[in-house]
């Protein structure tokens, strides 16, 4: 058994679903009267649960009214993104290296189950994850580091031995803020802009046993 695990956020790391979530979020707002700009989804929606982004927009809004709108965004997303799904370059050939050394691995999403179930089912990784967390074993989002906290006590590790794939600003600060090193993923942001991170990589393609092993 290796000495480190891997946990992999899942929107914008194992499928680079961020446009479509864009798209979908855009179009979910519009419809509810609010035009968005890029300034909006960099500081109050990447990286962040329904319930956080959905009150950082719409305000105070009832619990019920919350939920609804983001059960509403979830089904357009999937729609949206169905015809276009596939991991991203390198992921699977990644994900069977790490079975290969036997180094354990876990998904840590703000996203629903419903969502979850959609990407790992098309894509057809269910068999490399025993442990995924999603948004129901969390009250706090991402950047609280929660998430990360719960994951690697599943994975049976300590953070400072987990090292984490990240796309997003406050999923990078949550992992950080765990005491887990953090790889960024350049799907959502530029190199320069995941600057916080142990190591920035394009795709997995990018990454090998000794890479992740001088990290920790």
């Amino acid at each position: 058994m290796s000495d480190f695990a891997v946990i992999f956020d899942m929107d914008g790391v194992i499928v680079d679903t961020n446009p479509h979530h864009k798209i979908a979020i855009q179009q979910f707002c519009a419809d509810h009267g609010i035009q968005l700009n890029e300034l909006t989804f960099k500081n109050k929606i990447y990286g962040r649960t329904n319930r956080d982004w959905i009150t950082n927009v719409f305000g105070e809004i009832t619990v019920e009214q919350r939920d609804a709108y983001a059960r509403e965004k979830e089904a357009l997303f999937r729609k949206i993104y169905e015809p276009d799904i596939k991991p991203v370059k390198g992921l699977i050939e990644f994900l069977d290296l790490l079975v290969t050394n036997r180094i354990p691995r876990a998904i840590a999403t703000s996203a629903p189950p419903e969502n979850v179930e959609f990407i790992v089912r098309k894509t057809g990784i269910r068999k490399y994850f025993d442990i995924i967390l999603d948004e129901r074993n969390v009250i706090h989002g991402k950047p609280n580091p929660e998430i990360y906290i719960k994951t690697a006590k599943a994975l049976s590790f300590p953070n400072s031995h987990c090292i984490v794939i990240e796309d997003s600003i406050s999923g990078i600060t949550a992992a950080r803020k765990s005491g887990s090193k953090v790889i960024g993923i350049t799907t959502t942001h530029t190199p320069e802009e995941l600057s916080e991170t142990n190591l920035v990589i394009q795709d997995f393609n990018d990454l090998t046993i000794p890479v992740l092993a001088a990290l920790v």
